[in-house]
Formats: C-alpha cells, sequence, structure tokens
C-alpha cells in the first residue's frame, strides 16, 4: 500500500504564518491587533492548500474580534471536502501580555464529522491523555475522577496534576481539587493547550477540568483523538435565555458530547505552532533576518506525531508573499 497525504504537513504552514504575524504584538497589550493579524495570515495560507473546506469552528464572535467565520470556504476547491476547525490564537490574553502557552492551532476533518456547537460558546470539559482514556465521567464527582486517573497512571493522588483556566466560576472546582490533595495549575486562557499537555509526559500535567470555549473543545478532541486521549464535555449556558434558545434549537444541554460526538472520524490533522514560549511549544524566536517556529503536527490514521523547528527568511518571505511577518 502507497503512503496516503497528510494533510497535517501542509496545514503547519497555515499556523507558522499565524504565529510569525502574531507574534509581532507580544507584550504590547492589543490583543484586536494581534487576532488579526494572525486569522489575515492564516486565511491567506488556507486558501492555497489543496482542499474544499469549509470552517464549522470558526474564530471570533465571542470576543467580537476578526473572524475566520463559521461557513466560510477555504483552500482551492480541489478534494478532499473537509471540515475545519480554527483558532488563530489560543490564549490572546497570555500573548497581549507577555504571558506563556499562547499557540496557533488548525484541525480538519473529513466533510460532516465535526460538532457543530452553533451559537453556545461554552462547555464543561474534562480532558485526560492516553493511559487515563476510559476511566473519566464528567458526571461523576471531582475526586471519584482523580483517583481513577491517580490509578490508571500509577500515581498517587499527591503526585496528581489538574489544570483549570482561573475563573470566578470555578471556585467550586478549584476547592473540590485542593480538598483531593492533588496539585492544580491555574491559567488566565488556553485551554487548547492545556488539553494537549495531557498527552505530552513532559509537561506533569493530568488532566483538564472546567468549562472553556466550545470551539476549544472541538480543536482539542481533534488533536487528543489523534494522540490517543480523551476528551468529554457538556455545552454550558450562561443563563436561562441561553438554555431556551438552545433547546428551541435542538441542543441537549444535558448530553454528555464523547469524543465520537466531538470528531466522528479518526482521519483527522491537527497543527499547533507557538507563539509565545510554553510546556508544549516554545514560542516564535527573531534573529537578525529571520525568526524560528517550533510546531507540533499530528495524523489521526497512523497516530503519527512530529516535532517540526523551522527557520524563516523574513526577507525571502516578503519578496513573494502578502503576510506581514
Amino acid at each position: 500500500m502507497e503512503p496516503t497525504r497528510n494533510l497535517a504537513l501542509e496545514l503547519v504552514r497555515v499556523t507558522e504564518a499565524a504565529a510569525l504575524s502574531a507574534a509581532r504584538y507580544m507584550g504590547r497589550g492589543n490583543k484586536e491587533a494581534a487576532d488579526y493579524a494572525a486569522v489575515e495570515a492564516m486565511r491567506l495560507v488556507l486558501k492555497s492548500i489543496n482542499m474544499d473546506g469549509v470552517i464549522i469552528i470558526g474564530e471570533g464572535e465571542k470576543d467580537e474580534a476578526p473572524m475566520l467565520y463559521n461557513g466560510e470556504r477555504v483552500g482551492n476547491g480541489a478534494p478532499p471536502e473537509v471540515d475545519i476547525a480554527v483558532d488563530p490564537i489560543d490564549g490572546t490574553r497570555p500573548l497581549a501580555f507577555g504571558r506563556s502557552n499562547s499557540i496557533a492551532t488548525v484541525a480538519v476533518a473529513p466533510r460532516g464529522a465535526m460538532f457543530d456547537p452553533g451559537p453556545f460558546v461554552y462547555m464543561n470539559k474534562i480532558a485526560v491523555g492516553p493511559e487515563a482514556r476510559g476511566v473519566v465521567d464528567i458526571e461523576a464527582p471531582v475526586i471519584d475522577n482523580l483517583k481513577a486517573i491517580a490509578r490508571a497512571r500509577g500515581k498517587s493522588l499527591e503526585d496528581l496534576t489538574a489544570i483549570v483556566l482561573d475563573r470566578p466560576r470555578h471556585e467550586q472546582l478549584i476547592a473540590e481539587i485542593r480538598g483531593a490533595g492533588a496539585r492544580l495549575r491555574q491559567i488566565p486562557d488556553g485551554d487548547v493547550a492545556a488539553a494537549l499537555m495531557t498527552c505530552m509526559p513532559d509537561t506533569g500535567i493530568d488532566v483538564l477540568m472546567g468549562i472553556g470555549g466550545t470551539p476549544e473543545g472541538v480543536l482539542a478532541a481533534c488533536a487528543l483523538r489523534a494522540l490517543g486521549g480523551e476528551i468529554q464535555g457538556k455545552l454550558y449556558a450562561r443563563n436561562e435565555d441561553e438554555l431556551r434558545r438552545g433547546q428551541e434549537m435542538g441542543y441537549d444541554f444535558d448530553r454528555i458530547l464523547t469524543m465520537d460526538d466531538l470528531v466522528r472520524s479518526d482521519d483527522v490533522f491537527f497543527a499547533a505552532t507557538g507563539i509565545t514560549d510554553g510546556e508544549l511549544l516554545r514560542g516564535v524566536k527573531y534573529y537578525r533576518g529571520g525568526a524560528r517556529t517550533e510546531s507540533i503536527v499530528v495524523r489521526g490514521m497512523t497516530g503519527t506525531v512530529r516535532r517540526i523547528v523551522a527557520e524563516h527568511r523574513l526577507q525571502k518571505l516578503k519578496m513573494f508573499s502578502d503576510i506581514r511577518y
């Protein structure tokens, strides 16, 4: 059997372009400008790829930022027909304030395979790496999940590390994690990167818990499916009006969304490039005449994970690219 096309090796150019464009804004306090730069770079490269793509998980509605909007067609129209999930900057605030773990991400799956959350932008999630796959239940008490993960990973509960977005809504969750005796890492943003960390032993993260973005949940599901991990989610309504609208549209906020619900295919591709330094990826580094990026590229069908360190000659790129690096 001949090797088949690995679309992720082309998608990494998309995340590299977004990272290179956004990284200039590190620490400048302007997340809107950074997001706009990343979106425009990502859109330009996406249009050049041989695929007939539709954006299912777009960017920007939650924060009123520039969008690669839901339903937008990308690629040059050639086969294959695919769904696309994007987050040009996972961690806009960390980037804007010069903090860690800001990344650019994109995922692709066969047409019709991705969960479409519509206008509902929040989801309760639990994500784990391969060793703990199959032992968690998003509806179980926090301590039960932590004990199950510890058993599966052969660790004591006190050695386990959970990662949670630092939000007031997580006050009870944080109290329960601490009460169980587990270690806790609180982050300001960036729960795609946090979910991926559960699959990377060197990061020391065992589980992601809590309410974050629904688009980020679908992106993380694509990556975790390819990496052998697991994510479960439940749509989260911020108020009674949102709950009512969701029910009228046919969404079930009590339903557990499994991996197969969030992305219904093993034929997934995922790429991410670091913008600022983090446990998952090193950020963009500039030097005279160029820049260095680090990316992760994952293919679901084979489970192959590649780390790509690229040297970019910016003056040469500017000769034939409209992207502002």
